[in-house]
């Protein structure tokens, strides 16, 4: 029985398709014998108890079926049905047309996985549940939930900048993952806006991002006359302009890389000035100290200025604040006095709202009745509670 009219066609056309697609032949064979096989048992209803053997012969493509065990003679008995050899074919045909896509697929996640930590541009295409499928060239891309950006909208046929991330296993087969929210989307915009990073004369050292919000990223030059963070800004800010257009709106500051953790961490903490700090590099720790008109800077909305800064170091910060001098005031090291509500056993919470509240000594708490206390912000029932039960005592 022969698939094909010629008896070469089969054998030319299966050793071309194995060429041309990096497939082995055998690995083609095998799988048409295992496609032939269920056909075989589903049009003609037999069980998966009975085995049976499929041959083909990969010079003519002539296929037959043998039940199995063979025959006491040792021959094996034959039981390929009348007219099986159209079903064979197309069987045959399927079987290699996945091959070649399987084949090709191969080759096209081995290309993009050549290309992870690159930039791509891709345009959104559907939306699979959470997850957004977006086309980037020769294949789809995937961004699952964790990748993408909470403050952005995705829309059909959007374009976007996007990180090849990973090609990794789905239970649709591997897929190529991009992001939106990695730090490497950030480092791969600097590189494509600025020469000096793309060459080398300009390194980022560190990003530490919050993707949406806000990002920090610490430069270095390695090369003398070339100013890092001027580079990156460009002139009039053209540079990081363009950055943060492609991240719709994500806030970027660029500060200077330094091996010194202290004038590290100054820098990052920016725009907040005249700050004092101690570290401790083996705990990994850094306690900063800074004036009270600056402390909010420091710290930044919801805490988010220290946090980033904290990243971008790889240091716990600690932030305080000091009293600010005026100018030409002499500072003291004079330690502060202990408040005279402190003999009582209330928590320094409620200490500093009733000193807030201008009530320093126990002649001013004794004045105050549960109304006046009430009224007290940060004084709540506990708190009226516990005052009532110090002063009665």
């Amino acid at each position: 029985m022969v698939i094909l009219k010629a008896r070469t066609e089969f054998a030319l056309a299966l050793n071309q398709v194995c060429h041309e697609r990096g497939i082995e032949p055998e690995v083609v064979l095998e799988s048409i014998k295992e496609a032939v096989l269920a056909a075989f048992r589903k049009d003609f209803g037999l069980s998966e108890e009975q085995e049976y053997a499929v041959e083909i012969n990969p010079e003519t493509g002539e296929t037959k079926i043998f039940s199995q065990p063979e025959t006491k003679k040792g021959k094996k008995k034959e039981v390929t049905p009348p007219g099986f050899g159209r079903i064979a074919a197309q069987v045959a045909k399927q079987v290699i047309l996945q091959k070649i896509r399987e084949a090709e697929k191969d080759v096209i996640l081995t290309e993009y996985g050549k290309r992870v930590g690159t930039l791509v541009n891709g345009m959104v295409l559907r939306f699979d549940g959470a997850n957004v499928i977006l086309d980037i060239g020769k294949t789809e891309g995937l961004m699952p939930p964790e990748e993408q950006v909470r403050t952005e909208h995705y829309r059909f046929n959007q374009r976007l900048t996007l990180l090849v991330k990973d090609i990794r296993e789905t239970v649709k087969g591997r897929r190529v993952i991009v992001s939106r929210s990695d730090a490497g989307l950030i480092e791969g915009l600097f590189r494509r806006e600025v020469p000096e990073v793309a060459s080398g004369a300009v390194e980022i050292k560190a990003i530490a991002r919050e993707a949406g919000a806000r990002s920090k990223v610490a430069v270095v030059s390695t090369q003398p006359g070339v100013d890092p963070v001027g580079s990156c800004v460009g002139q009039k800010g053209v540079r990081v302009q363009a950055v943060i257009g492609e991240l719709e709106g994500e806030k970027i500051d660029i500060v200077p890389y330094s091996e010194d953790l202290g004038k590290l961490i100054v820098s990052a903490l920016a725009p907040a000035e005249n700050i004092k700090l101690t570290l401790d590099s083996k705990k990994k720790q850094a306690v900063v100290e800074v004036p009270d008109d600056q402390l909010s800077l420091a710290i930044g909305k919801e805490g988010q200025n220290v946090r980033l800064a904290a990243k971008l170091t790889g240091l716990k910060i600690d932030i305080k604040g000091a009293k600010s001098t005026a100018a030409g005031q002499k500072k003291t090291d004079e330690p502060a006095k202990p408040s005279e509500l402190g003999k009582f056993d209330f928590s320094s919470r409620v200490v500093k709202a009733l000193e807030k509240a201008g009530i320093k000594t126990e002649a001013d708490l004794r004045e105050k009745n549960r109304k006046d206390l009430t009224a007290v912000k940060g004084i709540g029932p506990r708190a009226l509670e516990a005052i009532e039960k110090s002063l009665n005592n």
